[in-house]
């Protein structure tokens, strides 16, 4: 199993200037991955800033959004944006994507959040046009080269139609911040979308979880922060890995259930965490 090592754009009053030192350590370090959490409303920096800030920082590891709530965008400024991500890094995006549950995402006029999942199916065959080319206000995407890249889509959700978009589209699924056996269950459902759709082969199968090492209390702090306007609150603050062997203990777990990739996400911006993490799992 893959370890990756999650930016920590969306920490409260995370220092916006730590991320591209914290990207160039993580990959020193050698995680597989730099991850980034999608969130509009909320003081921290867009998925999309920090992982331009990471593609300009590194030049091997692997960089995903996972996940970002594209459906906030519109299609064609959300696939050049993308692309342009992608060319910096020289080919390094995997891009996460879910529809999006918090209404106060979508500040976009005519973009709310209704029927957020038909628009994300009429979306994808945007992005693919515009990966593959076609004119962009009237030109050509100069993020897209003459050979053009078809950008690795993940998907995260857990209803039947983000599980067959999964299946359709994407090369795998990302589960939520939850517990492995809540995490071994949606594997499963995605395992079982594939197959129903025809799909050879497996998805690749991405975990995330929280970690925070140096200040454990501010992790929590953060956590009941970010996730205090949904259900989840108690369940992802509860998940938090705040010492040596918690750590261990996700990894193993994640391993353990099939993940093929585990993002082990900061809930602070303290950057001694890269090094104290690479030690319990690289």
């Amino acid at each position: 199993m893959k370890i990756g090592i999650g930016l920590p754009n969306q920490a409260r009053d995370v220092r916006p200037a730590r991320l591209p030192r914290w990207a160039a350590m993580a990959e020193e370090a050698g995680f597989s991955t730099l991850g980034t959490t999608g969130r509009i409303a909320y003081p921290g920096v867009m998925d999309t800033v920090a992982l331009a800030a990471a593609a300009g920082a590194t030049s091997r590891i692997g960089l995903m959004s996972a996940i970002t709530v594209s459906t906030v965008w519109p299609a064609t400024l959300f696939a050049k944006e993308v692309a342009g991500i992608d060319e910096i890094s020289g080919g390094r995006l995997t891009l996460g994507i879910g529809a999006g549950i918090r209404p106060d995402n979508f500040v976009v006029d005519g973009l709310g959040p209704g029927s957020r999942g038909r628009r994300m199916d009429a979306d994808l065959a945007t992005y693919r046009e515009v990966w593959g080319g076609a004119p962009v206000g009237g030109g050509t995407n100069p993020a897209v080269t003459s050979e053009a890249r078809t950008i690795p889509l993940l998907f995260g959700g857990m209803s039947a139609p983000a599980l067959a978009r999964m299946a359709r589209w994407g090369e795998g699924y990302i589960a939520g911040s939850v517990p492995p056996p809540m995490a071994e269950a949606s594997f499963d459902q995605a395992r079982t979308a594939w197959r129903d759709a025809g799909r050879q082969g497996e998805p690749w199968l991405v975990g995330i979880a929280y970690f925070a090492l140096t200040d454990p209390g501010l992790g929590r702090r953060n956590l009941k922060d970010y996730y205090a306007d949904t259900e989840f609150t108690d369940l992802v603050v509860g998940t938090l890995s705040d010492t040596p062997e918690a750590v261990r203990t996700v990894v193993k777990a994640f391993a353990d259930i099939g993940a093929d990739e585990l993002i082990l996400n900061s809930a602070t911006d303290e950057i001694d965490d890269v090094h104290r993490l690479a030690e319990l799992v690289l």
